[in-house]
This record gives structure tokens, sequence and C-alpha cells, in this order.
């Protein structure tokens, strides 16, 4: 059997570190294989709070600065492997869905995880490359296992993959709160229109990681984000127990799954997945027994 494999596709450097730390600093503490393609380098985000003016760097010095940074948190975070989209940031949902769709094949098709994290449909907070990014991941494997999907691209040259497991980022009223508390009210201006975050409902949710034990790195991690920092100055000044309350559980809902199901709550993504390669090594084993 091939070893575990976890891959997160988001959006902007820090969502990893921020949305998916706990899940990804778990999983690579015990040996697991992950994964991080990020669709945009982050270049129309603020510096040290600030959208333009004196000491900005302007998009292209911002993009350079955010990728080195999201370079930093991933080795904190253990990551094995750190792709870019090359979208430009803000623009995802503008992409070419084709395009885009199969430049996601091409990593999934290459990487072959068993599961993939991504962002859930109302993206967070209504956040509209969150969104772009969790239809076009949620596309992508569909497209990633079909041997007939064609891109016109380098996708359409690897063998097709079917992901076993979904997972979008699932936050219910506690973790909402506890961010927000942490941040700032969570929002999004889009068209004039402002978008807030709705909490999950509690029974939506289906999957809680343990994480505590992973706390320390997920703010090491978040804290690579340097030029980011200032969005959320307060995470510096807060305690030990907070921080844990924080990165301490990792609240998911899994969209999609081929080895299990049902309604009792999962502590691992690897649900299943274990399961089946138990038994397959056990097969193994008695099929050399019988010689």
């Amino acid at each position: 059997m091939p070893p575990l494999r976890l891959l997160a596709v988001l959006a902007h450097p820090d969502d990893e570190s921020l949305g998916f730390g706990g899940a990804l600093a778990k999983y690579a503490a015990e040996g697991v294989e992950t994964y991080l393609v990020t669709a945009t380098r982050g270049e129309r985000g603020r510096y040290h709070g600030r959208r333009d003016g004196p000491g900005h760097p302007g998009p292209d010095g911002l993009a350079r600065i955010r990728e080195a940074e999201v370079r930093a948190a991933a080795a904190e975070l253990g990551v094995r492997g750190l792709w870019f989209l090359n979208y430009v940031d803000g623009d995802l949902d503008r992409a070419d869905p084709l395009e885009a769709t199969g430049r996601i094949v091409a990593h999934v098709r290459r990487l072959r995880p068993q599961v993939v994290a991504t962002f859930g449909p109302d993206g967070g907070y209504g956040h509209p490359d969150h969104i772009a990014i969790s239809q076009l991941t949620t596309a992508a494997l569909v497209a990633a296992a079909d041997p007939e999907f064609d891109d016109g691209a380098g996708a359409s040259h690897l063998p097709s993959h079917a992901v076993a497991k979904l997972y979008y980022m699932a936050w219910p009223q506690a973790v909402w709160d506890a961010y927000q508390e942490a941040f700032k009210r969570l929002t999004s201006l889009v068209d004039g229109c402002e978008r807030q975050a709705r909490p999950w409902p509690d029974w939506q949710i289906t999957t809680w990681l343990d994480t505590r034990a992973h706390w320390p790195t997920v703010w090491r991690a978040v804290s690579c984000h340097d030029s980011q920092i200032a969005n959320y100055e307060r995470l510096r000044h807060l305690s030990p127990e907070h921080h844990e309350a924080l990165w301490g559980r990792q609240p998911l809902y899994r969209a999609y799954s081929t080895v299990n199901g049902g309604r009792a709550r999962e502590t691992d993504l690897f649900e299943g997945i274990r399961e089946a390669s138990d038994d397959h090594r056990a097969a193994a084993t008695g099929a050399r027994g019988d010689r």
C-alpha cells in the first residue's frame, strides 16, 4: 500500500496556518506525507496593516515576501512540498475553469493523496477566492478520477487518481467566537455587500481532530507571516491556554468519502483508509504464508 498522503488546496499564503495548521502539523508529526497547493501569492493583501502608500512594497514585492513567508510556515508545519497555481490574488473567481481545474488535477494525479482538504462552499466568511478554490478543488477531484478528462495540458498525460476523502473547513460557533475574539470581526466586502461568517451547526461537524499537542507548532507557523501579523496583532499577547483553545481542535466537514460514512463523529481524517491498509497487509501476509 502507498504511504498516507494529505493534500491541502488553498487560496492564499497564511490560509494553511490559520485554517488548517493543526491538521497539517498533526499528520506531519505522525509521519503522514503532507502537501500544500496555494492558488495565489497574496499580492493584493495588506503589508503590516497598509494597503498601499509609503513603505508598501507593491504587488510584486509583496508577492515575493508572502511566498517566502508561506514557505517558512510550511516548513514549520512539516509540509513536504508546496506549489503555487500562479493566479492573481482577488481574481481567482475569474480564472478559466478548465485551466484552473486542470492545474489542480495535475497536482492530485502526481501526488496521489488519499485525503484532500480545502475551504467549504461558504469560503469561511464569503471571500471570493476561498469560494473559488472550494469549487475548483471539488471539481478537480471528480476530474482527476476520470481517465477521459482532458484539459489540453499536463494533467491529461498523468494517470487518473481517485481521492478517497474530501474535507471542507467547517467552524462552529465556538471556534468562530474564539477567532473573532483573537483577531477581529471577520467579514468580506464583495460588490458593495458585506459578507459575514455564519457558523456551521455543531451537528454538521463530521470530524474533530485533537491537535492540542501541536498548537506551539501552529503558532510558529502563523508567526512566519510577519507581513500580515498586524492583522492579528492580538495573537502576540494571548496566553498559552488561549492559543491552545484556538489551535487545539480542528473541526471539519467530510464532503465525501468512499471508505466510511455514517453519523458517528470522526477523530481521524484517515478513518477507513488505515483499516483498508491493515486489511491489505493482512491479506498479503496470509498470501505469502500460503506459499
